[in-house]
């Protein structure tokens, strides 16, 4: 076991090493930026992209990971076992507020092999505000699910809330909605799931004062094609192995999506952290109405809003990243 740490430790010295001399870490090089992340992991396939990127990435301080929405016990069990599959249980894990999720948890049979070993879990609004307060005005926090915990940790304490650097988050639809073709004129904006999930805590984490990037439908509908999907899954290594595992539980769930071609939606905003070229941001207004919609209005910016993603770069980068053994 402890050959084993001491192998996954050289390999990420080696990495960050190799990543200096060829450049790969863009615009955000230099030290870590620390980052606590708030996720759904388990419902779409997403989410286990975009941690697997963050987690292998030397750019990022990866201080803790919260569970949110739906299951929250279960899908403490499924990041446990996912950081352990990446050789990172130095990172703590919290349980999110227990939700009604009416969207189907496709990787259950993959968290429900991890035992649950009855050790007490933080909750994530104490993991979030400890977070905020621990690095006052240095830590991001990441948010790739519906607000709920965010807003709690707001309610409870809003002087230590305050003490996060920004709010990074995939949500919204601002000038268009889902619509996937590439080529077709954008679809109408739409109510954006993590928003409309619970439109409250979405009003509440706006008005907060914490600085937003927001990452809404208009820039992250970028799609995993054949024949990057293919090669990621042939890699053979743990990690790749990991993430064709959870896809094939995802693609042969009896859900809506009911595709074989993942949007990696979660994946942009964390390769954007890493090169902010992949993804401009302009300042907006935007307001959420009660209907879940994100609406950009007249007045003063209180968000930094990206319209439009590099996607061939963003999957560039991802792909470089996880290939590496």
């Amino acid at each position: 076991m402890r050959t084993s740490r001491i192998g996954r430790r050289l390999r990420r010295v080696a990495f960050a090493l190799l990543l200096l001399v060829t450049g790969l870490c863009g615009s955000g090089a230099g030290a870590a930026e620390r980052v606590v992340v708030d996720l759904d992991l388990g419902d779409d396939i997403d989410d286990a992209f975009a941690l697997a990127l963050l987690v292998v990435s030397p750019e990022f301080d990866v201080v803790g990971v919260s569970t949110a929405w739906g299951d929250t016990p279960l899908r403490v069990r499924m990041t446990q076992r996912f950081l352990h599959e990446y050789g990172r249980d130095d990172v703590p894990v919290a349980q999110g507020i227990v939700t009604p999720n009416a969207t189907l948890f496709s990787q259950a049979r993959w968290a429900e092999c991890w035992p649950a070993d009855g050790k007490p879990v933080p909750a994530s609004v104490d993991l979030l505000l400890d977070a905020a307060s621990g690095h006052p005005g240095t830590v991001t926090l990441l948010a790739l699910g519906p607000l709920t915990n965010v807003a709690a940790a707001l309610r409870r304490d809003p002087r230590r809330f305050r003490q996060f650097r920004r709010i990074v988050l995939m949500g919204g639809s601002v000038r268009r909605g889902y619509g996937r073709a590439q080529y077709a004129p954008p679809t109408p904006p739409a109510r954006e799931y993590n928003v409309g999930a619970d439109v409250t805590a979405a009003q509440a984490v706006f008005a907060s004062g914490v600085p937003i990037v927001m990452f809404p439908l208009d820039a992250t509908l970028v799609q995993l094609d054949d024949v990057r999907r293919r090669e990621l899954f042939a890699h053979g290594s743990p990690r790749t192995d990991v993430l064709t595992l959870l896809y094939h539980q995802w693609s042969s769930a009896d859900a809506p999506w009911a595709s074989t071609i993942p949007t990696l939606f979660d994946v942009v905003p964390i390769a954007a952290l890493i090169d902010s070229t992949l993804c401009p941001t302009v300042p907006l207004h935007i307001v959420v109405g009660d209907d879940g919609r994100t609406v950009e209005t007249a007045g003063p910016a209180n968000a930094q809003v990206c319209l439009a993603s590099d996607r061939q770069r963003v999957l560039d980068l991802m792909m470089r990243r996880l290939l590496l053994r």
